[in-house]
Parts: C-alpha cells; sequence; structure tokens
C-alpha cells in the first residue's frame, strides 16, 4: 500500500512493491517523465547535427544514414533498454539508486568503507537490509581480497569518484547544449540573425534558470511532466510524418545491424569518430537509475517502454527518412524537418524541454554533491530544503554559481553545440562504464551470482562502452578536454578531502583518552563541575576524543551532564527518525557523562531544527529511565579498554521510547514545571533472543511501579541543569603533515586540504548550532 511520509515529503511504498496499486503506478510513471526522462528526450536536438559535423559526409547512397540510424537503434535498445530497465534498476539500495547506492551496497556487504566509524548496532536499521545469498568460493575470495587490502578499497572509491565527477560535468554540459540547441532554431526561421544574438538568448535563459533555483521549483514542477510529454508526442507525430513522406520503406532497412559494418567499412576512421555524436542519444540515461529513490522500478520501465523509447526511435527514424532526401540540411535536421505551419510551436515546446532536462539535472547535481557531502567526500557546503512538502528539492549556493559559471563559459566559449557535444560524450559514457564496474561488482559480491555472469556483464556492455569512449576520446582536442579538466579538478578536491578526513578521523581513534585518565587529569588540576549541559560533538563513536582531555587539561571545568555528541553518516539512503539516536552512558553514573550517536542516511536532509536540543534531551531523559530496567548488551572492546561502564552499552532510541508508559511524560519534565512522573516498568520475562552472538531484550509493559527515587534526582537535576542553559563545544582542528611525511602528503594535506577547511561551511553552520550558545576549541593534528 503506498502512504506518503510527511517527513520526507515523498512516497514511500510500504510492503511489497509488488501490491502497489495500479493507479499509485501510474500517477508515478506520469510524474517520472519530467524528473527522470527531460534529458533523454531532447537528445533529437542535437544528435545528427553532432554526428555528421566532422568530415564524415552525406554521399549519394544512404548507406551513412542507414549505418548512423542502425547504430541509434541499437544503442538505444542495449543500452537504457536492456542495461537499466531489465538488469541495472533492480540493484537499488533500499528503493534509491546512483552510483553511491551500487557503492553503498557494496559497504554493507562487505568492509569496504575507509573510514571506521560504524557499529554493530547500525545493522539493525530498519533500512539497513542485507540479504548475504551464497557466495560462491570466487566471489568470497574477491571480497576477502577488498577487505585486506587498502589500495584496492581506496581504488574503488577512485571509481566511483570519478563517476560522481563526470556527473557534476553532465550538469554543466546538459543545460548548454540543450538550451543551445533549442534556441539555435531561431536560425532557421531567421537565417540572417547573427550567432550572437542566439549566444545571447541562451545566456539569458541560463541565467534565469540558474538564479530561480534558490527559489525551488516547487510552483512550476506540476508543468515539467506535461511539457515533456507535449515534446514526445510532437518527435513521435513529426517522426510519423516524416517517413511518410520522405521514405517510408527504404528507412526500416536500418533495423538490420548489417548497415553498422557497412557504415564503418565506407567511412572508416572518419566513421568512427562520429560515432562520438552517436552517443549523444543516450545521454540522461543514467538518470533513470538515479532518480530511483523519487518514483520506483515498475513506473520508471512502464514509463520508457511505452512512451518515451518509442517515441525516440520514431524521432530517430523521422529525421533520417527526411536527411535521406534532404542531404544538404544535416546541420539542421530536426528544426527543417518540422512542417512550416506547426514550426513555432514545436520551437516553444522544445525550448521549455530543453528548460525542465537541465533543471532535472541541476537538482541531480545538488542530490549527488550532498550526498559526497554526507559520505566525507566533499568539503561541508550549505544545504538548503526548499520545499517542505517535496523530498530532494534542495538548494546548494557554491555550487549552483560553479555550475553557472562553469556553463556561462561553456556556452560563450563554444558557441557551438558540435564542440559542445564533443565534450559531452565523453562525460555520459564514463558515467555509464563506471556503473557498468560497479554493477558487475554487485552481481558477483551482493546477488552472489557466477563470477561468469558478472564478466559477461562487464564484457558485453564494457565493451560497448569502451567503444564509443575510444571515439570520444579522439574529440579530445576538438572540445573533449573540457570536461576531463572539470572531472580531474573535482576528483582531485574530493580525495583529498576524503584522505584527510579519514586521517583526522585516525588520529582520534588511536589517540583517545582513558575515561579514568582524564578524571585523574580532572582530580591532579582540581576539576570542578558548572552548572548547565555541555554537548561535546564529535566525530569518534567510542572513547573520549583527545581534544576533550586538551580542553580539560587548560581548562580544568566541565558541565554537571556532558554528553558526547556524534553525528555520523550510515550506508543507507534513510534512516527513520525513531531509530535515528543511540545513547548510552560512559562510566559510573556520579559522572554524568553520555554519549549520543545522531546518525544519518546518505540521502537525509539537515534541516534547521530548532528543537534538537530539545529532542536530544528528552532521548536522554528517557535513556535515564529505562537504563536500570534493561538488561544493559555488553560494550565494545574499545569503551571498556577506555575504563567505561562495561555493561553501558548503546540502545536504540526506538526501544528507549517505548520503555516509558507515555513519551510525553518525558517531554514535560523539560518543557513545564515540575510533575510527577508517570510510573512505568520494564520486565524481560520472556527468553532472551540473540542476534549475532549478542543478546537483544524483548520488552513488556506490565503492572507499573514507582520509579527509583535515584531516577527522579537524576531526571530533576537534567531539568534544572537544562534551564542553565546548554553550551555546544567545537573542536576547530588544524590539520598538518608530518616532517617525515612525503612532499605530495605534505602538499595535499598542509596546502590543499587546509585551503579547503578555510573556504568551506564550518560546523556550526552545518549543524545549524546558534552562534551565540558554542565555543570552539582549537588544536592542531599532526597526521
Amino acid at each position: 500500500m503506498a502512504a506518503v511520509d510527511a517527513e520526507y515529503g515523498r512516497l514511500f511504498l510500504h510492503g511489497n512493491q509488488e501490491n502497489i496499486p495500479l493507479k499509485a503506478i501510474i500517477l508515478l510513471a506520469y510524474q517520472s517523465f519530467g524528473v527522470v526522462y527531460g534529458d533523454l528526450s531532447t537528445s533529437p536536438l542535437y544528435v545528427y547535427r553532432s554526428t555528421f559535423a566532422g568530415r564524415l559526409r552525406l554521399h549519394e547512397s544512404d548507406d551513412e544514414i542507414l549505418g548512423i540510424l542502425s547504430f541509434i537503434f541499437y544503442t538505444l535498445t542495449i543500452i537504457p533498454l536492456i542495461k537499466y530497465v531489465f538488469i541495472v534498476l533492480n540493484a537499488s539500495d533500499n528503493g534509491e539508486g546512483g552510483t553511491f547506492a551500487l557503492y553503498s551496497l557494496l559497504c554493507r556487504h562487505g568492509k569496504l568503507s575507509l573510514l571506521s566509524n560504524q557499529q554493530d548496532d547500525d545493522q539493525n536499521l530498519s533500512t539497513y537490509k542485507v540479504v548475504t545469498p551464497k557466495q560462491t568460493q570466487l566471489g568470497l575470495r574477491v571480497m576477502n581480497l577488498f577487505e585486506k587490502h587498502p589500495h584496492l578499497r581506496k581504488g574503488l572509491l577512485i571509481v566511483v569518484l570519478l563517476g560522481t565527477c563526470m556527473v557534476i560535468a553532465d550538469g554543466v554540459f546538459t543545460p548548454a547544449i540543450s538550451v543551445l540547441s533549442a534556441v539555435t532554431g531561431i536560425k532557421v526561421a531567421a537565417p540572417d540573425l547573427p550567432e550572437g544574438v542566439v549566444t545571447a538568448v541562451s545566456c539569458g535563459i541560463l541565467f534565469c534558470l540558474f538564479v530561480l533555483q534558490h527559489f525551488g521549483t516547487r510552483r512550476v514542477a506540476f508543468l515539467f511532466a506535461p511539457i515533456v510529454i507535449a515534446w514526445l508526442i510532437c518527435i513521435s507525430i513529426i517522426g510519423v510524418y516524416n517517413i511518410v513522406v520522405h521514405n517510408p520503406r527504404g528507412i526500416w532497412s536500418a533495423l538490420s545491424p548489417i548497415y553498422m559494418y557497412k557504415f564503418l567499412k565506407i567511412t572508416g576512421k572518419d566513421g568512427w569518430v562520429s560515432l562520438g555524436g552517436v552517443v549523444l542519444c543516450i545521454t540522461g540515461t543514467e538518470a533513470m537509475f538515479a532518480d530511483l529513490g523519487h518514483f520506483n522500478q515498475v513506473s520508471i520501465k512502464i514509463a520508457f517502454t511505452t512512451a518515451v523509447y518509442p517515441a525516440l526511435l520514431l524521432g530517430y527514424f523521422g529525421q533520417a527518412a527526411y536527411l535521406s532526401k534532404n542531404r544538404n540540411d544535416v546541420s539542421e535536421s530536426f528544426y527543417k524537418s518540422i512542417p512550416t505551419p506547426v514550426f513555432w510551436p514545436v520551437f516553444l515546446i522544445a525550448t521549455l524541454a530543453a528548460i525542465v532536462g537541465s533543471q532535472a539535472v541541476i537538482s541531480a547535481t545538488f542530490s549527488i554533491v550532498k550526498q559526497c557531502v554526507s559520505l566525507y567526500c566533499f568539503p561541508r557546503v550549505k544545504v538548503i530544503h526548499t520545499s517542505r512538502e517535496i523530498h530532494g528539492q534542495i538548494y546548494i549556493p557554491e555550487i549552483n554559481w560553479i555550475l553557472f559559471l562553469l556553463c556561462l563559459a561553456i556556452t560563450v566559449g563554444f558557441r557551438d553545440t558540435t564542440t559542445i557535444g564533443n565534450a559531452y560524450g565523453l562525460a555520459v559514457m564514463s558515467v555509464m562504464l563506471v556503473t557498468t564496474c560497479l554493477m558487475a561488482l554487485v552481481i558477483l559480491l551482493v546477488w552472489g551470482r557466477s563470477i561468469f555472469i558478472a564478466l559477461g556483464f562487464l564484457i558485453f556492455f564494457g565493451s560497448i562502452e569502451l567503444m564509443y569512449i575510444s571515439a570520444s576520446i579522439m574529440k579530445v582536442p576538438q572540445g573533449g578536454w573540457v570536461p576531463l579538466v572539470i572531472s580531474f579538478v573535482f576528483l582531485i578536491i574530493m580525495y583529498i578531502w576524503n584522505y584527510g578526513t579519514s586521517k583526522k578521523y585516525q588520529y582520534d581513534f588511536e589517540n583517545k583518552v582513558a575515561m579514568h585518565t582524564l578524571m585523574n587529569i580532572g582530580q591532579t588540576m582540581g576539576g570542578v563541575r558548572v552548572p548547565g549541559i555541555g554537548l561535546y560533538y564529535t566525530e569518534l563513536v567510542t572513547g573520549v576524543p583527545p581534544i576533550l582531555a586538551h580542553l580539560f587539561t587548560n581548562l580544568p571545568a566541565l558541565h554537571e551532564f556532558l554528553v558526547l555528541v556524534s553525528i555520523k553518516h550510515v550506508p543507507v539512503p534513510y534512516i527513520p527518525l525513531q531509530e535515528r539516536y543511540l545513547v548510552g552512558r560512559i562510566g559510573s553514573k556520579d559522572l554524568r557523562l553520555y554519549r549520543c550517536v545522531v546518525r544519518y542516511g546518505y540521502k537525509d536532509i539537515h534541516k534547521d531544527d530548532d528543537g534538537f536540543e530539545d529532542k536530544l534531551i528528552e532521548k536522554l531523559g528517557a535513556f535515564i529511565v529505562a537504563e536500570d530496567d534493561v538488561e544493559s548488551e555488553t560494550c565494545s572492546s574499545d569503551e571498556r579498554d577506555d575504563g567505561m561502564m562495561q555493561a553501558s552499552g548503546m540502545y536504540r532510541s526506538s526501544s528507549l521510547v517505548h520503555a516509558v508508559d507515555n513519551e510525553l511524560t518525558v517531554k514535560e519534565r523539560f518543557g513545564r514545571k515540575k510533575q510527577p512522573l508517570a510510573k512505568s516498568e520494564l520486565s524481560c520475562n520472556e527468553p532472551t533472543p540473540q542476534v549475532n552472538g549478542k543478546k537483544r531484550v524483548r520488552f513488556q509493559s506490565p503492572d507499573f511501579k514507582q520509579p527509583d527515587p535515584a531516577i527522579l534526582r537524576e531526571l530533576e537535576l537534567l531539568r534544572e541543569h537544562k534551564e542553565r542553559g546548554v553550551v555546544y563545544i567545537l573542536g576547530h582542528s588544524y590539520v598538518e603533515a608530518t616532517n617525515a611525511s612525503s612532499i605530495l602528503k605534505k602538499f595535499a594535506i598542509n596546502v590543499v586540504y587546509t585551503f579547503l577547511r578555510r573556504i568551506c561551511r564550518g560546523p556550526s553552520v552545518i549543524l545549524h548550532i546558534p552562534q551565540a550558545s558554542s565555543i570552539e576549541i582549537g588544536v592542531v593534528y599532526r597526521v
């Protein structure tokens, strides 16, 4: 049954997706036209022009036209239809798709993540679905190989980042080539119009497009699907018209693959280079997988197979039929093939469809950059949620204006869709090749299929994509160098940021302080406890971070209640609110030192939530109530080594909230004056089950009894100190490479990483911490 989730504002498909009502599937399929297929649908505007823009020329024979059309037909059939619709869409991560979804699947099924902040309790998340198939022997060997060798895991991360960088490059080229191709149609109606006017109009449209990103598209989003559907209808009707009028019989010969061989035999190297234009017919295909989370597999498959795929084929076959009789019109084949009475309506729809396709790619770029930030692969940027109703409607100011400047530079610098297409094709195929490589690993390691199936998938689709990449590489001097430069710059930024963050976390982990050591420092220095609650932010999920010892050594005073707050991201797309918080106690009760781990998925949005402080303290109060009545899990060895309470462990907040008779009981104690706490009791009459060798407790709520006075006293103290004030304590770190480091490492850490940390958003901005209540501690990390 389909139900709308208020938190995410997106359609959640509860239970078995096969039981989704047909009406809901059709509605999702209709909405997917405006979000998923805008870029792919507008490709007929520039494919033939880009293909025949080089030294390739049309001769009296139709073999060149039929050969190119045959390549287009089989490329559309093999890549979007067979590869994505029938195979790749089945590799979703809890309904989410894209490069990071595949990487997330691999990280959950094996220890492939480079950041070691994952906990066993993460596996109990409802979205942490790991269905472990029966692994083949070769599959186990490959998995062990990745787990034992960090260099292989780094290589895998670089492949993922490369695909991500090419997606960002798509966000630069798609608006430029789509809008410029649509506006170029003006010159068909007004041949004497200067080229500069077309460029100026295109730049004006692009400027308006990027300026409007700040306001979001929620008010006009309902128009996206009708515009794309109208465009598909237009190219279908025009395609049928051209086939009937110009070449009703001969054009269908292109269905035979023999014409691809004839084309390459006749044209030779020039024909091979022209394939870099053919690849543009599948631009936007990756969006089917990347935007899977907004819809579902069935709806995207229905939309593509019943509408997009047939419309594109009719459009391409129609243009080829027109060119078979009008060979000199190849530079503007689409607009010149339009019947004169409907030229301006089709031109208007084409321009609107190009804008819709560009908007979808820009939004996808924002989304993937946000995922990179969540997985510590991109500097911190400000993410603004532009809609309370529609999930995924986010705006990142820094990325928006970087995309605009790059897009404007490409439009003004090239002024020609052919040169832009030379660069665009390389970016498109690189993303698809990365998806193919990751998908082969998913088939082997996640699905547990034979290595021959994985290799067959990799060789079959990879060879086709490498063929197109080789053709696109030949166009590097004619503009193909641009995506390489853009991707290389972003790849360096992302990898160095991930490397520096990992080294910083490793330093914290290796130098964490034992609790008894911290207390000994306090006794030696005459440490005192001051009123209030201190929320200390740390990336560590176990142990006491060294910065806290640094603070305590120089300022031997701690708040009466000190909570170590860790914001971490789990390799799942979303985490439900009721499972977001983990709360535990460190050391003895009289220390009043706690740990709270707040978990997010890589697609969760950090909203500006003024209630975060109240919610965190509410969960802390629920933990105090339930702690004595819960059979505690055994804490990790790291916690025991630090002298922490051995039976404290971590409790899922969902269990704690339900452990209290009424959740409002805890809320009221921190939002109102003193009130009696409701009676509650937790019993464990049922046998304790074991999961992964660890005990898990089943809770019941039988007759109530008076809570322990010590619990009431601690809750009362918590309320009083909350009223005294809550202080946020953050580490302001400076990371430097050690003197023994190599020159390359010193440059990466001391120059690039330091520069990125200076220009990126501070943690207080990302975490929405009030400036008046925050304290920053400066410390130098030598890694």
